[in-house]
């Protein structure tokens, strides 16, 4: 029976363990299409799945990896011809089902997009879950009207992988940008990617008890939430808009209705893991040829799946600025 290698996550009695195991292809799911994984990257929802958190999966001996590309092998469904390159982001992938640290993954056909043509696998992987929530947050800006001649744009969490793709993205596409982060070391680096200005993480997160502050920003991608965001909604200019797409410093919106009636900003909120099929196509392709980021690899470390333990802890602890990619297969 052919057996395959795949990064296990156990939890007994509270206590997680981390081991690569070999594991049968008949305890894949029985899904339509079969893809041979070739890269992978981390990101914060498999590090708390690598930790045993069931808000993130539920059950246990668990497979994580929310992001995949690879090349299909077989697609029961006809819509893929093997040996088609493919990427998988988001949906249920690595959550509850088995996820892309692994060399097999078997998925719904619904869940698989083929690779536009100028984006390699592992590029697609550089960019992955975060790089397609930082597209989509910046299509959502373009929509309500956020051009790059009318001010700064803000981007929170900016050494984080959705922050760091927007700072680069937002700077390549000729936005001004302000990045906001709390590590006091990755100015350069962020620099390097484009920020043209970069604030203290305090400069937004405390609360303000004022109704507005000064009119500064022309827009902003938020991942922070909580106080963060309330700040950024009393910064904006008229008629600015912000995207907000995570929940690092809370779940709450504590403001009043200020910011919408006296200024007409927009709160425009991003969902990835479930977005559209066609939306995914659209921004991948976008990152194929008009989005393509000449810093790409600089925003990644490249990884095996043996050397994925320190750096989910080092995820967990706050330790990380860049992105990694995890190597599975031959590219």
């Amino acid at each position: 029976m052919t057996t395959y290698r795949a990064y296990r996550i156990q939890l007994t009695d509270k206590v997680v363990t981390r081991a690569i195991e070999d594991r049968n292809m008949d305890e894949l799911p029985d899904h339509d299409v079969l893809i041979r994984v070739h890269w992978s990257s981390l990101n914060y929802k498999d590090a708390l799945s690598a930790s045993g958190h069931k808000g993130v999966s539920r059950y246990y001996p668990h497979t994580p990896g929310i992001d995949a590309s690879g090349v299909v092998e077989r697609d029961r469904s006809g819509r893929f011809e093997p040996g088609t390159e493919v990427v998988v982001t988001g949906y249920d992938l690595g959550m509850n089902t088995q996820g892309g640290f692994a060399e097999y993954v078997c998925v719904p056909a619904d869940w698989v997009v083929a690779l536009p043509p100028g984006l390699s696998m592992a590029d697609s992987m550089r960019l992955g879950t975060a790089g397609l929530t930082a597209g989509y947050c910046l299509e959502k800006l373009i929509e309500a009207g956020v051009r790059a001649d009318q001010g700064p744009i803000l981007v929170t969490g900016a050494t984080g992988g959705v922050g760091s793709i927007a700072v680069h993205l937002l700077a390549t596409l000729g936005y001004p940008v302000t990045a906001i982060t709390g590590k006091s070391t990755a100015h350069d680096w962020l620099r390097q990617l484009g920020a043209r200005d970069i604030l203290s993480r305090e400069a937004l997160s405390e609360p303000d008890t004022k109704a507005l502050r000064a009119a500064q920003y022309a827009g902003a991608i938020d991942t922070v939430g909580e106080d963060t965001l309330v700040n950024i909604l009393k910064s904006l200019k008229f008629g600015g808009s912000v995207a907000a797409c995570g929940i690092v410093g809370g779940t709450s919106v504590p403001t009043d209705i200020f910011p919408f009636i006296l200024r007409g900003v927009n709160l425009l909120g991003v969902a990835s893991a479930d977005a559209p099929h066609d939306a995914r196509i659209r921004v991948l392709a976008k990152f194929a040829k008009l989005w393509k980021l000449p810093m790409l690899e600089n925003l990644c470390d490249t990884l095996t799946m043996d050397e994925l333990g320190p750096r989910i802890d080092a995820m967990l602890a706050g330790k990380i600025q860049r992105r990694a990619l995890i190597r599975i297969g031959a590219d």
